[in-house]
């Protein structure tokens, strides 16, 4: 090892060493003259140990140097409190040089095993892994402090194993560990989640009566906190006789690790109390749980406190980027943006955070002016840029920028990452590009379950079973194992497919493949199943998924309750409406929607009114699902007093909306009120569908075929069926038999299997007496296999649903059903005819 040439300081300039005088003529006794020079050596130790400890390094550099000039015998202790002074610096160079210095003053000082132990601890503070390790092995007789240092150095470079091992082999040599050594073989055993080890290092703790030390009990709470135990965590907390402000960020960050914002939001809310002054960990902690839970005020407050406490948003890049984090969730684009503009060094993770909140958004045009700035600052768009990006690209189905991304990804060689491909793949099929995302994923060599996964799900959305099950076999043939998201995509394809009873195949497969179907499973199913009619079976399948203990999130209970509003099972939407009140859930805008929708169909309008009232800040689709229910039940003033109402809180109505009040006024009769929405929607800048000219349509047509038709001539695009339906059934009204069978002709073409179709006409030639005609139509409809469909009513009684069509006879109870029907028919009549 080459030693560097410290400067000496001359001997003319002043020096903090004076140089030993002449020897005299007269004789000094050898004692005497001893005796002087371990004075002198004393005071030269003294000064170089002062100098150290106030980070004087070259100082005392200097002093050695002058001591080794005038042969002075330098000890150990010299040595070792200039590494101790270098492990204060972190000046690893001069350390080097220290060390250069000791090996040339031969084996007895290099085997010193004070300098051995302080070469140990000097090389590990200084993170050189190899060269310590080296250096320890190499060590006659280790102790504490060498233990300490090793075990430190494997904690912080990752080695979590060799932590834990180094620590059970200082126990078998004999060592106690102290309260230097326990926070890191706990931190060890948090990061491998080992809470059996843990628990035993707690024990050993309890034993050793470190229990008191507040650095090992924070270091306790942390251990618990990242295994999830946080039961054990809170215990360790309490029981502290003493914490500082480690202490309460530790049961702070457990707890947001463990996604318990509420409680970690409450624990700072007990350290103000307390009076323990915020550090930037507990306001990260606690920006970043409200944030969580887009508890806004709560996000507030803790920006002032972090104010008032001194932590410069400005200055501190953290600080800045939990406040970015916290303002982007909760919605509040332009706080983000200030607060990410007054930010002073801004990091790619900055930049990143600013970059997901346009993403989440949807503000491309802004995503494409920040990415721009990106480049113009000279940064490098890393793996987590170009996924967002690409995400955000996706998501507004702005293919252009997709492009652009895949283009960046390919400069900045990052095509082959597999988060990165993953993105460009799910980004080119929802711009209807599958045949880009599939020549992207044949681009990456080595693909992992994550990116066979994304293609099954680009693949699934698309409903094309037959490549989801193509793509599933040879993902396997490839020796890549299918996950239960891999199985989830090939049952969604399936349902998409209205291949119902391959999708109910498939979940039987995953349990005898050995894998657990999860939430999303159940869920997939439960919507596929309702969306094909199978309303009974979603209903079993949501039962199911609770006797095994899967707890259903909104979107289940949303799949179920549209299963009650299709089979207008009030009584099974009442439970599902318990079910969500006894387990606390979340009443969040789209639960609330599908609440207020299901039990307006039940025929409970009343309740759906509650429902709608419950929730403070009500969006559109609620007012949309409330309208309708209004439009439903025939309450035409409120129906209209609620979108005054939406109106005067700020929301523009979209299609929606006047589709539910247009089809109000038809099922009402108002064609004057009508008209003055069809009218006031054109005005509010929306384009109608076809939908709405149906609407529109069917009221002309309740006052005569002339404007209902030049209506329909009118429109941008040609008639369906239900507007030659309403047309028909005008015709029908006013006798117009021969437009009528014209209408008839194309709604078949239109509908072939359609019987009503057939038998409106058949109804329009009978009321004009052309029964020839009707024998004919009859004639026919047999000839074709079409059969009027009957109708059919159903009723509740328990948990049996009786279902009824017209002349059913099937019942054990016909004679007395029918009897009471006679009965009302009669009071009916009674009523009708005083």
């Amino acid at each position: 090892m080459a030693a560097l040439r410290f400067p000496i300081i001359p001997l003319n300039h002043p020096s903090p060493i004076t140089k030993s005088p002449k020897p005299q003529t007269h004789l000094i006794k050898p004692q005497e003259n001893e005796k002087h020079h371990q004075i002198l050596y004393n005071s030269y130790f003294k000064h170089i140990s002062s100098v150290c400890k106030d980070g004087k390094l070259q100082e005392a550099v200097n002093i050695l140097i002058e001591l080794e000039s005038q042969n002075f015998q330098i000890g150990a202790d010299v040595y070792g409190d200039l590494l101790q002074g270098c492990v204060y610096d972190r000046n690893l160079a001069l350390g080097k040089q220290i060390h250069s210095r000791i090996i040339k003053r031969g084996e007895s000082l290099v085997k010193n095993g004070y300098i051995e132990t302080k070469l140990v601890v000097f090389y590990a503070k200084c993170d050189l892994l190899d060269v310590a390790s080296s250096l320890f092995r190499r060590v006659d007789e280790r102790n504490v402090f060498s233990w300490a240092a090793i075990i430190g150095l494997y904690c912080r470079m990752g080695f979590l194993e060799n932590a834990l091992l180094g620590f059970c082999e200082m126990i078998e040599n004999g060592f106690e560990a102290d309260n230097f050594v326990v926070p890191n073989v706990l931190k060890a055993c948090g990061g491998l989640l080992l809470i059996g080890f843990g628990k035993g290092v707690h024990g050993y703790v309890m034993k050793m009566g470190f229990e008191g030390c507040v650095f090992v009990a924070s270091s306790l709470v942390d251990m618990y906190g990242k295994c999830g135990a946080m039961e054990d965590a809170r215990k360790v907390f309490d029981k502290m006789p003493e914490r500082n402000v480690v202490t309460w960020n530790s049961m702070m960050v457990s707890y947001a690790q463990n996604r318990m914002y509420e409680e970690a939001i409450r624990v700072f809310g007990d350290m103000r109390t307390e009076g323990i002054q915020p550090t930037v960990v507990t306001m990260v902690s606690f920006l970043s749980a409200s944030a969580n839970l887009c508890a806004l005020q709560e996000g507030k407050q803790g920006h002032s406190i972090a104010i008032l406490s001194g932590l410069d948003v400005g200055n501190n890049n953290i600080m800045g980027t939990s406040l970015v984090n916290l303002y982007s969730k909760v919605g509040l684009i332009e706080d983000a943006e200030k607060i990410f503009g007054g930010m002073l060094k801004k990091d790619l993770v900055a930049w990143n955070l600013m970059v997901s909140c346009y993403v989440q958004h949807k503000q491309i045009e802004k995503l494409i002016h920040l990415c721009h700035e990106m480049l113009l600052e000279g940064l490098k768009f890393d793996s987590v840029t170009m996924t967002l990006i690409t995400t955000g690209a996706g998501d507004s189905q702005n293919l252009n920028l997709g492009k652009e991304a895949h283009c960046q990804c390919i400069r900045n060689n990052l095509v082959l990452d597999v988060a990165v491909a993953s993105s460009t793949i799910d980004m080119y099929a929802k711009c209807n590009k599958i045949h880009d995302a599939r020549r992207v994923f044949s681009l990456v060599t080595n693909k992992d379950l994550v990116l066979w996964n994304t293609l099954l799900a680009a693949y699934a959305e698309l409903g094309s079973s037959g490549e989801t099950l193509k793509l599933f076999y040879q993902m396997q043939l490839e020796g890549v194992p299918p996950n239960v998201v891999s199985w989830n995509s090939v049952i969604l394809a399936l349902l998409k497919n209205g291949q119902v009873n391959e999708a109910m195949v498939s979940f039987s497969e995953v349990q005898s493949s050995g894998l657990e179907p999860n939430l999303i499973t159940h869920t997939i199913l439960i919507l596929g199943l309702v969306q094909n009619g199978f309303v009974d079976e979603a209903i079993k399948v949501f039962q199911e998924m609770q006797e095994k203990g899967i707890k259903p999130n909104s979107v289940s209970i949303v799949g179920v309750l549209s299963a009650c509003k299709t089979s207008a099972s009030l009584q099974l939407g009442r439970a599902i409406h318990g079910y969500i009140l006894r387990n606390e859930m979340h009443m969040n805008a789209v639960l609330a929607t599908s609440m207020v929708d299901m039990y307006a169909k039940c025929g409970n309008i009343n309740q759906a009114k509650r429902v709608f009232d419950m929730l403070k800040i009500k969006e559109l689709p609620l007012y949309n699902a409330m309208i309708s229910g209004y439009a439903l039940h025939g309450l035409i003033s409120e129906a209209f007093a609620l979108f005054r109402k939406l109106q005067i809180e700020g929301l523009e109505p979209d299609n929606i909306t006047f589709t539910n009040l247009l089809s109000l006024c038809r099922h009402c009769g108002l064609i004057t009120e009508g008209l003055e929405i069809f009218v006031d929607m054109i005005m509010n800048g929306l384009t109608p569908s076809v939908e709405h000219y149906g609407c529109v349509v069917s009221l002309l047509s309740k006052c005569g075929i002339d404007e209902a038709f030049r209506l329909v001539k009118s429109m941008p695009f040609e008639p369906d069926s239900h507007i030659l339906g309403s047309l028909l059934a005008s015709c029908i009204e006013h006798n117009e038999t021969n437009l009528a069978k014209f209408l008839t002709e194309n709604l078949t073409k239109m509908e072939p299997r359609n019987s009503g179709n057939y038998v409106a006409l058949s109804n329009a030639y009978a009321a004009a007496g052309n029964w020839d005609e009707v024998l004919e139509l009859r004639s026919l409809m047999r000839e074709k296999g079409i059969k009027k469909s009957p109708g059919c009513s159903w009723v509740q009684i328990g948990r049996e649903l009786h279902v009824f069509v017209a002349n059913d006879r099937s019942k054990s109870q016909t004679e007395e059903i029918y009897s009471t029907l006679a009965l009302l028919r009669t009071e009916m009549q009674a009523n009708t005819n005083p």
